[in-house]
């Protein structure tokens, strides 16, 4: 699911293709932003596959620092949907 790439960020990427969210619901805010802390545990995004909604979690410790893809964007598999900088 994801890949340090050479500044030593996490690659945090799609699994399938499907639609990405960054909110549980419209109106609500984001599961995660850029500069939030995370846990392996944090549940950063939801991916939904035809009408089935995955929370997805990042799986690392450290910290947020990009977000790549637009809330309700159609992502194919492999495509890297944030940069997570992990905890040493």
């Amino acid at each position: 699911m994801s890949e340090t790439n050479a500044d030593g960020l996490v690659n945090f990427e799609a699994t399938v293709t499907s639609i990405f969210y960054t909110t549980p619901s419209p109106g609500e805010p984001p599961f995660v932003a850029e500069g939030d802390n995370v846990n392996e545990d944090t549940i950063i995004c939801l991916l939904e596959i035809m009408k089935c909604f995955r929370s997805v979690t990042a799986g690392v410790k450290g910290k947020i620092e990009k977000v790549l893809v637009e809330n309700g964007t159609m992502v194919e598999k492999g495509t890297t949907l944030m940069l997570i900088r992990p905890d040493k």
